[in-house]
């Protein structure tokens, strides 16, 4: 045990003990609730990194007396689930509670690996514990997201690592044998970031540098300990779920002074720089779109001369055009127009193509009138003629909707004179 990380060995063992998250397990919260009544349902925990997801799945299975089996998404495969299955089969009895299995970073799990799991959630042959740093709605399947509670964990305010820390320097089986005075707090408290896990790591690794047993934390120490890259601490973390959500939020608000923030907080973080760019990509489209079709050309432009002229070159960029998509004028109108059309499709299902539509390659389905009366656009005046695209019960809908910016308006008014009142 003395091996162990400082926040290993600082790892709650009861609800007593577990900081933070009071909304979740506090005195008469939902999830202490069914953990006192003995029984809970499969259920996933969101929430960044270091704010007690593993403890907690730990802690139910200690207060259920439930065995308790774990897989990582990141190494585990569909065989891997099959055999905890199997596993979990020949430890369940009559009328006791499901074995657990606890999945850390379940969203990594690909489709066929979460289908696997689908049969055992149901049966109650285990109750799932899945642990997500990203929104479960866009990374879980849909049928073992129906099966699961969501329960949203948050990062550790600044009482809770107070508590932390002054819970450390005194109960630890190392550090209360040393004589440690925290008299500022600050720094450690700033780089934590809300994760308990790093403000431990930090912790650790600023009183391993002292060469005596009576040590003062300050936060010109802390600084000095971390040197000048505080923010690499754990990047894959932080950086992944709550400073790209700043940035790409940042962008979509046009506010560049933000955007270019966040960025500066990346590149100094040593976060990927494609996948910054990935993510630029994404936003042209999905926040700017027809507001501005040059956003998406410059952010592939983007991509592409940052994969020729890496770094550090490439962060200006990324500067570049950070700054360009978020100054330029906003629409959604494209992002809308397909989930509408997508939602409809799910809801009237396959709806036959009009015959003038379709291709007609050989005789007999000419013969079959696959082609007649389609009118070709390019034989009519403005290169336009009136002719209905939909099948017929989609007629009246309407999925894309120009929005209020000037490229739109021009097409808007565009399609206006082409198609009348239907614009």
């Amino acid at each position: 045990m003395l091996s162990q990380p400082l926040a290993e060995r600082m790892r709650p063992k009861s609800l007593e003990d577990y900081i933070g998250q009071k909304h979740l397990v506090g005195e008469g919260a939902v999830l202490r609730r069914m953990i006192e009544s003995g029984r809970i349902p499969s259920f996933i925990l969101w929430g960044p990194p270091g704010v007690g997801k593993t403890t907690l799945a730990q802690i139910i299975s200690n207060k259920l007396e439930a065995p308790f089996y774990t897989l990582s998404a990141i190494s585990s495969g569909v065989k891997d689930v099959r055999e905890v299955i199997e596993k979990a089969k020949s430890n369940r009895f009559f009328n006791t509670v499901s074995p657990i299995l606890f999945i850390d970073e379940i969203h990594r799990f690909s489709k066929s690996q979460q289908d696997s799991l689908l049969n055992a959630v149901e049966r109650g042959i285990v109750t799932l514990i899945g642990a997500t740093t990203e929104n479960p709605s866009f990374e879980v399947i849909r049928p073992l997201l129906s099966r699961s509670q969501v329960y949203v964990l948050q990062s550790l305010g600044k009482e809770d690592l107070l508590e932390l820390l002054h819970k450390a320097v005194s109960e630890d089986i190392l550090l209360k044998e040393k004589h440690i005075k925290l008299t500022e707090t600050d720094a450690l408290l700033r780089y934590s970031g809300g994760d308990a896990r790093k403000l431990l790591n930090i912790l650790e690794l600023v009183i391993a540098a002292e060469e005596t047993d009576d040590i003062e934390i300050t936060d010109d120490k802390v600084v000095e300990r971390l040197q000048e890259n505080p923010a690499a601490y754990d990047k894959g973390g932080e950086m992944h779920y709550d400073i790209i959500s700043a940035f790409i939020k940042s962008i979509r608000g046009s506010d560049p002074d933000a955007a270019i923030y966040w960025l500066a907080r990346m590149v100094e973080g040593g976060e990927d720089p494609e996948f910054i760019a990935r993510r630029l990509v994404i936003s042209a489209s999905e926040d700017i779109g027809l507001a501005n079709p040059n956003a998406l050309l410059l952010a592939n432009a983007c991509f592409d001369a940052l994969r020729k002229i890496g770094w550090p070159e490439g962060r200006i960029i990324l500067a570049e055009t950070t700054l360009y998509l978020a100054t330029s004028p906003k629409s959604n109108s494209a992002y809308m127009a397909i989930d509408d059309a997508i939602a409809y499709v799910r809801e009237s299902g396959n709806l036959p193509v009009p015959l003038h539509l379709r291709n007609a390659p050989t005789k007999l389905m000419k013969e079959l009138d696959y082609g007649k009366e389609y009118k070709y656009a390019h034989s009519y005046e403005g290169n336009f003629v009136k002719q209905d695209f939909l099948p017929p019960e989609a007629l009246k809908m309407r999925f894309w909707k120009g929005q209020d910016n000037p490229a739109e308006a021009r097409l808007t008014e565009h399609m206006r004179k082409l198609w009348g009142e239907r614009y």
